[in-house]
């Protein structure tokens, strides 16, 4: 897993495109644009449900090795969720971006694979990464899953992603190229990233068949998050 910091993001404007879906067909998946709704969930509507943490976990994390432990994973009825960094996860499919050259923790699998076997495609596929079970946080006790929904926020910026890897057992705040580039987030697995600011939202229950429909992800996603911060 490729665990480096780097710098920020450039706000979007109003004008901003959407990122774009994967849909899958008979001859494989393809991409096409989806159009942001006017109703869309906005960034500071999901940071205002998240302002207070009631702790899941049963410690801390950290957000890189040798870091202190300050990152608790907190709790909903609806979700669950983290305040940390973001490190690039170019792990999976290898691609131009994302290869054992680019990348020196490169690794040619993902901890969920999708519909055809093969592992994920980080280049393509927005996803984030949950540490794996242990006695500090076990997130298949808590409605998490393989394919479970994710709301990302940085800036103003909403990315909606799948649960696609698991990291080491003790550091949290990792994601796909895809989402670091969706979300504005330099992607390069050797430099990219960003120490701080970034918001992960788990919804509980949820998953995404096959996990590689970026599509369904986002419409799933706004669907979920739309609930999440208009429940009382």
């Amino acid at each position: 897993m490729s665990r480096v910091q780097s710098i920020t993001l450039a706000v979007a404007g109003a004008a901003l495109l959407a990122p774009t879906a994967l849909h899958t067909t008979a001859s494989g998946p393809r991409t096409e644009p989806v159009a942001l709704r006017k109703d869309s969930v906005t960034a500071a509507e999901l940071l205002s449900k998240v302002r207070d943490c009631d702790r899941v976990s049963n410690g801390r994390y950290r957000t890189d090795q040798g870091s202190p432990a300050t990152v608790p994973v907190c709790g909903t009825s609806e979700a669950v969720f983290w305040k940390a960094d973001m490190d690039i996860d170019c792990d999976g499919r290898p691609g131009t971006h994302c290869n054992a050259r680019t990348d020196p923790h490169f690794s040619a699998s993902t901890a969920f694979a999708q519909s055809d076997g093969r592992p994920l495609s980080s280049e393509k596929l927005p996803f984030v990464v949950v540490p794996a079970p242990s006695s500090l946080w076990d997130y298949r006790a808590h409605g998490v899953r393989g394919g479970s929904v994710a709301a990302v926020v940085y800036g103003d910026r909403v990315q909606y992603a799948v649960v696609g890897d698991t990291g080491p057992t003790g550091i949290i705040g990792e994601a796909s190229y895809a989402t670091a580039k969706a979300l504005g987030i330099d992607p390069d697995p050797h430099g990219g990233g960003t120490p701080a600011g970034v918001t992960y939202i788990v919804f509980k229950n949820s998953r995404i068949t096959p996990i590689e429909d970026r599509g369904a992800a986002e419409k799933t996603g706004e669907r979920l998050a739309r609930a999440f911060v208009t429940a009382d």
